[in-house]
């Protein structure tokens, strides 16, 4: 009995790390391989501007893979992301900053490592300009993705009459 409850304990945690059960933005889903890896697919409503959806894809490592690796806590940092218009644009409460602002992020591991997007406004090239990255305390990653969703005129003249 000890065994099993071990096992139970196991499969909890298990469980915990890898995320179990459905997000509400989650889209899709499919298994990648045959060891139980699956690429997620979720719906991303930008939280300042609600005429703008992303979607990222990544990749969750499933129980075999993680008995096989050994790191039963981390998922890798692979994700990719697509924004579209799906409505007006509004950009009066978004910051206009270099840095832009980080609009999602998600764990990748029990500790330290995150997917992010990161949104970026460009108004001299009429573009908004969404990143995905993973973010980690000691090392940074080069894995990243870049979508862009166009500004009409209006939008960009809208923009920066509300900063003056």
């Amino acid at each position: 009995m000890t065994s099993f409850l071990r096992m139970a304990a196991l499969a909890a945690l298990v469980c915990l790390a890898a995320g179990c059960g459905r997000s509400d933005r989650e889209v899709g889903e499919f298994s990648n391989d045959l060891l139980g890896n699956e690429i997620k697919v979720e719906a991303l409503p930008d939280p300042a501007i609600p005429g703008i959806v992303c979607h990222m894809a990544y990749f969750e490592r499933g129980v075999l893979d993680r008995v096989r690796q050994g790191n039963w806590f981390e998922d890798p940092s692979n994700s990719s992301v697509s924004c579209q218009r799906i409505g007006p644009i509004d950009l009066a409460r978004v910051p206009l900053g270099r840095n832009g602002q980080e609009v999602f992020s998600q764990r990748l591991s029990l500790f330290f490592k995150k997917n992010a997007v990161r949104r970026i406004v460009d108004l001299d090239n009429r573009t908004i300009l969404y990143v995905s990255h993973s973010r980690e305390i000691i090392e940074g990653s080069a894995k990243m993705d870049i979508s862009t969703v166009l500004l009409t005129p209006e939008e960009v003249a809208a923009a920066r009459a509300a900063r003056r």
